[in-house]
């Protein structure tokens, strides 16, 4: 049996649940399942408008069947989940500032991870306004970087450097 770490990539919006469920789910177990994980951060509404799909909240049937399946998916892994109002503004420049992240560290992850609990904590059990520069900074913050640090990547986040990495990935 081969002791080598399998490498995960999980691309992500911290504006979808099931996002969130899966990255709970894989970093409490990343070490039994002798994983490695790459956060890829992404704009869910890009997926969307690429693909001609519309989001579950607007189709009946997907939404009824997405609060039933939620409900049951949060209490079995153990994460919270309290869903917050319609985010009308959508989560691009959210996206931006945790690819900002994201390129900021490299390789290592663990910061766009902080940050991106963080902002899942803010939409789905506190119902924050995470497109806010506010939150941005609070959940840079609170992740450990430096005020300084999240100013320097709220800046970045509006370069064309990130905004063309966001894409690519997407």
């Amino acid at each position: 049996m081969s002791n080598s770490r399998k490498v995960v990539k999980l691309y992500y919006d911290v504006i979808s649940t099931y996002s969130w469920l899966a990255f709970e789910v894989l970093c409490c177990y990343r070490n039994v399942w002798n994983i490695d994980l790459k956060f890829k951060p992404a704009f869910l509404g890009g997926v969307f408008h690429g693909s001609g799909n519309q989001k579950p909240g607007l189709v009946q049937n997907k939404f009824c069947y997405m609060v039933t399946d939620l409900k049951q998916l949060s209490e079995f892994f153990g994460v919270r989940v309290n869903p917050p109002l319609p985010c009308k503004k959508g989560t691009l420049n959210v996206m931006r500032f945790v690819t900002a992240v994201d390129e900021k560290e490299k390789e290592r992850g663990v910061l766009v991870e902080r940050v991106s609990r963080e902002l899942w904590k803010n939409i789905w059990c506190t119902h924050q306004d995470i497109t806010h520069p506010a939150t941005l900074t609070e959940a840079g913050l609170k992740a450990g970087l430096s005020a300084n640090e999240v100013e320097e990547l709220l800046i970045l986040s509006k370069s064309q450097q990130i905004k063309d990495k966001l894409k690519n990935v997407t």
